[in-house]
């Protein structure tokens, strides 16, 4: 075994064990799953999802899009395909009108069932739970409530897209050729991936996922870098000429995907309700400005 092969085996089981560890945090401690406790627990939980939303709206504009539009960019002109189609803005909507349709697929057919309309953050001071919607209606206001926000389709949705990008980080690993390159891109995805791992824990632990489904989920998001730093050795040693086209259209797909999560999923959850509007905004802004950060560091 080679000296580079070492180091991207070094890669992939660090990069295993520390986001599992960032992902398990949230997902063993019973304060984050709580949600019948205090009303200052309630509103720091409030936060913490407005800092998570904040962490994935950066990581839609400042990672998985540029990444898509980099990759679909090199490969048109590899393939020396010219046109003044916006191609890549097409495939993004593809991914997100798939997602569109496959929700409302889903609901249709499960209508009369509850499993779709429960939330993933089920009470939490958000005006989901019986307290929170008797508060609202003897306050006399009224609040635009979304009765099918966070959906287990949506979750599961937002697990896939993050999971299939994650396959694309990893790939970059599996891909270079110098040790220095493995460990310097490594590095850079350990932090991103494990401030996502944390945020994806965060949303799915106080939701209405069974504790072996939540693991499950975590475990397998944890996988896929790792998946693709194999895929990646593979890909090299292999010399497949199309692999690079058919990733970079997979990753205008999950950038669609990732688009109407954050959009339509995760940052109306918190908006819509009425509490702590400005600190909530705030929040959101600490956690874009977390992948700001992360990405002027390069």
């Amino acid at each position: 075994m080679d000296s580079v092969l070492q180091v991207k085996v070094a890669a992939l089981l660090g990069l295993l064990f520390l986001t599992l560890l960032c992902g398990f945090i949230p997902a063993r401690l019973k304060w984050f799953r709580s949600t019948t406790g205090t009303e200052n627990h309630r509103t720091v939980l409030s936060f913490i999802s407005c800092f998570a939303g904040g962490v994935f709206l950066g990581a839609c504009f400042l990672d998985v899009i540029p990444d898509f539009l980099s990759d679909i960019g090199e490969q048109l002109q590899t393939w020396e395909v010219r046109n003044d189609f916006p191609l890549p803005e097409f495939i993004m909507a593809g991914g997100f009108f798939l997602v569109l349709i496959l929700e409302k697929i889903v609901l249709n057919f499960t209508r009369h069932g509850a499993g779709e309309n429960t939330p993933l953050l089920p009470s939490a001071g958000h005006g989901h739970g019986h307290a929170a919607r008797s508060h609202l209606q003897s306050s006399g206001h009224h609040v635009h409530i979304d009765s099918q926000a966070h959906s287990s389709f949506r979750a599961f949705m937002l697990f896939l897209s993050l999971s299939l990008h994650s396959v694309f980080e990893g790939l970059a690993i599996g891909l270079q050729t110098t040790d220095s390159k493995v460990v310097e891109i490594c590095i850079a995805i350990v932090i991103h991936k494990s401030i996502i791992m944390f945020s994806l824990s965060v949303k799915l632990v106080q939701s209405a996922v069974r504790p072996r489904w939540l693991f499950a989920y975590l475990t397998v998001f944890a996988l896929m870098s790792p998946l693709g730093i194999v895929v990646g050795i593979t890909v090299m040693e292999a010399r497949i000429a199309e692999a690079a086209l058919i990733q970079a259209v997979l990753e205008g797909l999950a950038a669609g995907t990732f688009i109407y999560i954050t959009l339509l999923e995760i940052l109306p959850h918190e908006l819509n309700s009425p509490d702590s509007q400005l600190p909530k905004v705030l929040f959101i802004l600490l956690g874009f400005s977390t992948m700001t950060l992360l990405a002027f560091l390069g």
